[in-house]
Protein backbone atom coordinates (compact mmCIF):
# COMPACT_ATOMS: atom_id res chain seq x y z
CA UNK A 1 0.00 0.00 0.00
CA UNK A 2 1.82 3.66 -1.04
CA UNK A 3 1.42 6.22 1.76
CA UNK A 4 -1.39 7.85 -0.72
CA UNK A 5 -3.58 4.95 -0.69
CA UNK A 6 -2.93 4.52 3.93
CA UNK A 7 -3.63 8.35 4.02
CA UNK A 8 -7.08 7.74 2.48
CA UNK A 9 -7.89 5.38 4.14
CA UNK A 10 -7.23 7.85 7.13
CA UNK A 11 -9.15 10.26 5.40
CA UNK A 12 -6.45 12.75 5.18
CA UNK A 13 -4.84 14.70 2.12
CA UNK A 14 -2.13 12.30 -0.08
CA UNK A 15 1.47 13.49 0.06
CA UNK A 16 4.22 12.66 -2.31
CA UNK A 17 6.42 10.44 0.30
CA UNK A 18 5.42 6.47 -0.15
CA UNK A 19 4.97 4.19 3.02
CA UNK A 20 8.11 2.26 4.16
CA UNK A 21 7.12 -1.21 3.31
CA UNK A 22 8.77 -4.16 4.40
CA UNK A 23 8.65 -7.94 4.70
CA UNK A 24 10.39 -11.53 6.01
CA UNK A 25 11.51 -13.43 3.13
CA UNK A 26 7.85 -15.14 2.17
CA UNK A 27 5.89 -12.13 2.63
CA UNK A 28 4.12 -13.86 6.21
CA UNK A 29 4.81 -10.69 8.08
CA UNK A 30 4.70 -7.60 6.39
CA UNK A 31 4.70 -3.78 7.56
CA UNK A 32 3.79 -0.25 6.43
CA UNK A 33 5.71 2.50 8.16
CA UNK A 34 4.52 5.82 7.65
CA UNK A 35 7.23 8.10 8.50
CA UNK A 36 6.22 11.60 9.50
CA UNK A 37 8.10 13.99 8.77
CA UNK A 38 9.78 12.72 5.37
CA UNK A 39 13.39 11.69 6.63
CA UNK A 40 16.35 13.05 5.32
CA UNK A 41 18.01 10.22 6.68
CA UNK A 42 16.58 6.89 8.17
CA UNK A 43 19.11 5.86 12.00
CA UNK A 44 19.37 2.36 11.57
CA UNK A 45 20.90 0.83 14.76
CA UNK A 46 22.45 -2.26 14.89
CA UNK A 47 22.44 -3.96 18.31
CA UNK A 48 25.26 -5.50 19.66
CA UNK A 49 23.09 -8.15 21.84
CA UNK A 50 23.89 -11.47 21.65
CA UNK A 51 20.22 -12.06 19.52
CA UNK A 52 20.74 -9.07 17.07
CA UNK A 53 24.48 -10.09 16.54
CA UNK A 54 23.63 -13.72 15.41
CA UNK A 55 20.60 -12.72 13.23
CA UNK A 56 21.73 -9.54 11.82
CA UNK A 57 19.64 -7.48 13.54
CA UNK A 58 19.33 -3.40 12.53
CA UNK A 59 16.45 -1.61 13.62
CA UNK A 60 14.85 1.81 13.13
CA UNK A 61 11.79 3.46 14.53
CA UNK A 62 10.22 6.44 13.52
CA UNK A 63 8.67 7.64 17.25
CA UNK A 64 6.09 10.15 15.62
CA UNK A 65 5.36 7.59 13.10
CA UNK A 66 2.68 4.96 12.68
CA UNK A 67 3.05 0.97 11.63
CA UNK A 68 0.87 -1.28 10.62
CA UNK A 69 1.84 -4.81 11.03
CA UNK A 70 0.31 -7.89 8.39
CA UNK A 71 0.31 -11.52 9.27
CA UNK A 72 -0.80 -13.64 6.63
CA UNK A 73 -0.64 -17.43 8.83
CA UNK A 74 -0.45 -16.69 12.64
CA UNK A 75 0.42 -20.46 12.47
CA UNK A 76 4.04 -19.20 10.94
CA UNK A 77 4.37 -16.57 13.39
CA UNK A 78 6.56 -17.21 16.37
CA UNK A 79 7.70 -14.33 19.48
CA UNK A 80 11.08 -14.60 21.42
CA UNK A 81 11.56 -13.35 24.65
CA UNK A 82 14.83 -13.13 26.58
CA UNK A 83 16.94 -11.33 29.47
CA UNK A 84 14.68 -9.10 30.80
CA UNK A 85 11.60 -10.17 28.40
CA UNK A 86 10.76 -6.61 27.77
CA UNK A 87 10.61 -7.31 24.31
CA UNK A 88 9.11 -9.67 21.65
CA UNK A 89 10.88 -10.78 18.61
CA UNK A 90 8.44 -11.96 15.94
CA UNK A 91 10.15 -14.47 14.25
CA UNK A 92 8.57 -15.51 10.99
CA UNK A 93 8.42 -19.77 11.39
CA UNK A 94 8.46 -19.71 7.53
CA UNK A 95 11.29 -18.66 6.32
CA UNK A 96 13.09 -17.43 9.81
CA UNK A 97 13.18 -13.41 9.48
CA UNK A 98 12.52 -11.18 12.30
CA UNK A 99 11.09 -8.56 10.68
CA UNK A 100 9.57 -6.64 13.61
CA UNK A 101 9.90 -6.31 17.57
CA UNK A 102 7.64 -5.16 20.20
CA UNK A 103 7.48 -3.80 23.79
CA UNK A 104 4.49 -3.47 25.92
CA UNK A 105 4.90 -0.71 28.24
CA UNK A 106 1.99 1.10 30.13
CA UNK A 107 -0.48 -0.95 28.01
CA UNK A 108 0.74 0.42 24.84
CA UNK A 109 2.43 -1.46 21.96
CA UNK A 110 5.78 -0.25 20.70
CA UNK A 111 8.02 -1.28 18.06
CA UNK A 112 10.97 -0.71 15.78
CA UNK A 113 11.22 -2.36 12.58
CA UNK A 114 14.14 -4.07 10.69
CA UNK A 115 15.84 -2.30 7.91
CA UNK A 116 16.86 -5.44 6.65
CA UNK A 117 13.34 -6.16 5.35
CA UNK A 118 12.68 -2.75 3.72
CA UNK A 119 11.12 -3.28 0.27
CA UNK A 120 11.08 0.16 -0.96
CA UNK A 121 13.97 2.45 0.45
CA UNK A 122 17.15 3.64 -1.21
CA UNK A 123 19.99 2.18 0.80
CA UNK A 124 21.81 5.34 0.98
CA UNK A 125 19.27 6.98 2.81
CA UNK A 126 20.10 3.98 5.78
CA UNK A 127 22.89 5.67 8.30
CA UNK A 128 23.87 2.44 10.54
CA UNK A 129 25.45 3.02 13.75
CA UNK A 130 26.00 0.30 16.34
CA UNK A 131 23.92 0.39 19.46
CA UNK A 132 24.89 -1.53 23.00
CA UNK A 133 22.33 -1.11 25.84
CA UNK A 134 24.59 -3.54 28.10
CA UNK A 135 24.72 -2.08 31.56
CA UNK A 136 21.00 -0.94 31.08
CA UNK A 137 18.36 -1.73 33.58
CA UNK A 138 14.79 -2.17 32.99
CA UNK A 139 13.30 1.39 33.92
CA UNK A 140 16.12 2.70 31.59
CA UNK A 141 15.41 0.44 28.59
CA UNK A 142 11.95 0.82 28.96
CA UNK A 143 11.85 4.58 28.91
CA UNK A 144 14.59 4.67 26.11
CA UNK A 145 11.73 2.68 24.24
CA UNK A 146 8.90 5.01 25.01
CA UNK A 147 10.44 8.11 23.40
CA UNK A 148 12.42 5.90 20.89
CA UNK A 149 9.95 3.40 19.87
CA UNK A 150 7.17 3.90 17.50
CA UNK A 151 3.62 4.25 19.44
CA UNK A 152 1.16 3.49 17.02
CA UNK A 153 1.24 0.60 16.12
CA UNK A 154 -1.26 -2.26 14.68
CA UNK A 155 -1.50 -5.72 14.28
CA UNK A 156 -3.56 -7.36 12.09
CA UNK A 157 -4.07 -11.64 11.48
CA UNK A 158 -5.58 -13.22 8.70
CA UNK A 159 -5.33 -16.69 10.03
Amino acid sequence: MKRREFITLLGGAATAWPLISGRCHCGNISFALDWLPEPSEIPARACTCSFCAKHGGVWTSCPTGSLRVSVKDRVCLSKYAFGTKTAEFHVCTACGVVPVVTSRIDGRLYAVVSVNAFENIEPALLRRAPATFEGENEQARLSRRKRNWIADVQFEAAS
